[in-house]
């Protein structure tokens, strides 16, 4: 008797940490990350520059199936 399981599926988003003026030093990122989080992403890693520096921020979510829209929609 098996169970059916459904793997989560992720979409992923990669954006540029926010810079200040100098463009050298990036600013804090709070308002990225909770401009993020509002519409269901979640932070998971950087991507580092060679030598030291944050080159990109990532995010995923899990891809919303067809059956969570429809059920959506009926709500």
């Amino acid at each position: 008797m098996g169970r059916y399981q459904t793997s989560t599926r992720w979409e992923y988003e990669t954006i540029r940490p926010p810079r200040g003026s100098t463009r050298k030093e990036a600013t804090d990122p709070e308002a990225v990350l909770n401009e993020r989080a509002a519409n269901g992403w979640r932070f998971v890693d950087t991507i580092d520059y060679t030598g030291g520096g944050t080159k990109y921020l990532v995010f995923e979510r899990p891809i919303q199936s067809d059956t969570d829209s429809s059920d959506e929609a009926m709500s």
